[in-house]
């Protein structure tokens, strides 16, 4: 139905507008690309060049149409801003989908509701920034709100953020998912598999692994605070890094000899399989997609107490795997707890994968989203 309603002739069912083109919200428009390509909908997608969501979307099969846009707000922003309204006119999509809070502002700025609009801020604009931007930042999404036909948060929580802030818009929260059919637990097989960077590493070697961009907002310098008093428990426990980001360099030159940095890697699964816990230290997020992909994997996960982690963990899950943001102790002392229990984290890992299966699959998502799609073009399922 949303096919025949949405698709006549040549057009663009859906373009999505992304901004960054890496981590999370990456993987997000991609898999949603993925599910539109095999529902025979024509999905495209506008961003920067570069990154990993060119290469995905073209190997779908979609086009991809660059746009020339920073990752924040600065003085070619006007220039951003028109060059999208151009790219819009001229693709004439039924939808447009704006991802992450720069696609949302240029798109918004661009378009001022003649095409039907779906923003999903992913983490709002005003989170992490100094107190004169978060002001400001507050201001704009209120206003702006008027030309989203639909807000799309990946959490009651990151909805209830907003709302504290003042944004009166039409809510929906579609929770984020992962694809239950590409992250799946490893065969149960002894010596575990381990990456060759910890190849070296005795079968016993207790291994925290954290997946994520490094960057002030993930917390690896939190975790790396915690490292300290954790090893003061387990000397010889290892932690690896993936990812890479401007705060590499910063916490190379701080991490302990203990700690292993893997850099970016296209596919972490290897790295929650070979875990005996995965750890995501954040100060900010809407639904963090690494705790989720790691839970599919079977692995248990200690996760910071920001916006999505409670509705990210199964129940019960909290009292072992959510610690307040910015604590070091805490977080050291949950991981030490955990590290020292193998049979809660088996437990705790095979109820987090049939969570992850029943109540995260990426598929459900991408359902609930052509939902939000018919509604806001004006059409309801035959």
């Amino acid at each position: 139905m949303l096919r025949q309603a949405l698709e006549p002739g040549l057009r663009p069912a859906v373009l999505h507008i992304a901004q960054p083109v890496d981590g999370g919200v990456a993987r997000v428009v991609a898999d949603l690309v993925t599910d539109q390509v095999a529902a025979g909908l024509r999905a495209a997608v506008a961003c920067p060049r570069g990154g990993v969501l060119t290469e995905a979307v073209r190997a779908l099969g979609a086009d991809v149409h660059p746009w020339r846009a920073g990752p924040a707000p600065g003085p070619l922003l006007l220039q951003e801003v028109l060059q999208l309204a151009r790219l819009v006119a001229r693709v004439r999509p039924h939808v447009v989908h704006a991802h992450g809070a720069k696609a949302g502002l240029a798109a918004r700025l661009a378009l001022r509701g003649r095409t039907p609009t779906v923003f999903q801020p992913h983490t709002w604009s005003f989170e992490g920034v100094g107190a004169i931007t978060a002001r400001l930042a507050r201001s704009w999404e209120r206003y702006s709100a008027r030309w989203a036909d639909r807000v799309v948060c990946v959490s009651e929580a990151e909805q209830r953020t907003g709302e504290r802030a003042g944004v009166e818009a039409r809510w929906t929260v579609i929770r984020n998912g992962v694809d239950t059919e590409r992250f799946l637990p490893a065969a149960d097989v002894r010596p575990r598999g381990l990456p060759p960077l910890v190849a070296d590493l005795p079968e016993s070697t207790p291994l925290v692994v954290c997946v994520g961009r490094l960057c002030r907002q993930k917390g690896q310098d939190v975790l790396l605070a915690a490292w300290e008093h954790l090893l003061r428990r387990l000397p010889n426990a290892c932690l690896v890094l993936v990812g890479d980001g401007p705060d590499a360099e910063v916490l190379r030159a701080n991490a302990p000899a203990s700690v292993r940095f893997a850099g970016a890697e296209a596919d972490a699964t290897p790295w929650y399989r070979a875990a005996d816990l995965v750890v995501l230290p954040s100060r900010w997020e809407g639904m963090a997609l690494t705790p989720l992909e790691a839970m599919a994997c079977g692995r248990p996960v200690v996760v910071t107490d920001v916006d999505g982690a409670r509705e990210s963990l199964p129940p019960g899950h909290a009292l072992f795997c959510l610690t307040p943001s910015q604590d070091p102790y805490g977080l050291a002392t949950a991981i030490g707890d955990l590290l020292l229990n193998a049979p809660l984290r088996a437990t705790l890992g095979r109820q987090g994968h049939q969570y992850v299966v029943s109540a995260h699959d990426v598929r459900h998502t991408a359902g609930a989203v052509a939902d939000v799609y018919r509604d806001v073009v004006g059409v309801r399922p035959g």
